[in-house]
């Protein structure tokens, strides 16, 4: 007699469609409230789940408030480094559709208080605060290091690579402050490209 292998339970994949949901919901209820401000009753009801449900998906506010951020960092860092590393892209539109994915859509109402409720609780985050920035970094400064190696026969390059991606990042980071739309900081970040990189 043969025993038939195991098929993966459907109620798992449930349980971790569920927990994407949870994690959507959170953020967004975070963003709305603050971190102090929401309780696990407000995420429960945004998310269309029990409090107990709740607290069996994720033990404490903190912890689910790690794993949203965590969750949105990591899937903004891997579509950046697929974007950036599209060679048959320009270089422009590569740095500048990464760039509106690390900060650009977090620019307007709703989606800047994502960003301000993850720069007011750095110490609930642990390593991602400075871990994921870092990352960023280095794919910006790769692929204008990658880039500018492979023109280096047609023109040497005015300024160091990591130089540029360096001013690039202070420049994103100045208008994150500045301006009220995305489409304004998309514009601007458009021109310190065009400046630094042609």
């Amino acid at each position: 007699m043969s025993t038939q292998p195991s098929v993966p339970d459907a109620p798992s994949q449930e349980s971790s469609s569920r927990r994407e949901s949870v994690l959507d919901s959170a953020l967004l209820t975070f963003a709305r409230f603050g971190y102090r401000k929401t309780s696990m009753d407000e995420i429960a009801r945004a998310a269309g789940i029990s409090r107990p449900g709740l607290y069996f998906l994720f033990i404490s506010k903190e912890e689910l408030f790690r794993a949203a951020v965590t969750r949105v960092l990591t899937s903004d860092l891997t579509a950046i480094e697929v974007t950036l590393a599209d060679r048959s892209r320009p270089l422009h539109d590569r740095l500048l559709e990464g760039f509106d994915r690390w900060a650009g859509r977090y620019i307007g109402p709703l989606s800047a208080d994502i960003a301000v409720v993850i720069d007011d609780n750095p110490m609930l985050l642990g390593t991602i605060v400075h871990d994921a920035p870092r990352r960023f970094a280095e794919l910006i400064a790769n692929t204008i290091v990658a880039e500018s190696i492979s023109t280096a026969a047609r023109r040497a390059p005015s300024t160091a690579p990591t130089a540029v991606a360096q001013t690039l990042i202070s420049v994103s980071i100045g208008l994150k402050y500045q301006v009220d739309s995305r489409e304004i900081y998309l514009e601007r970040l458009a021109l310190a490209i065009d400046l630094l990189i042609t």
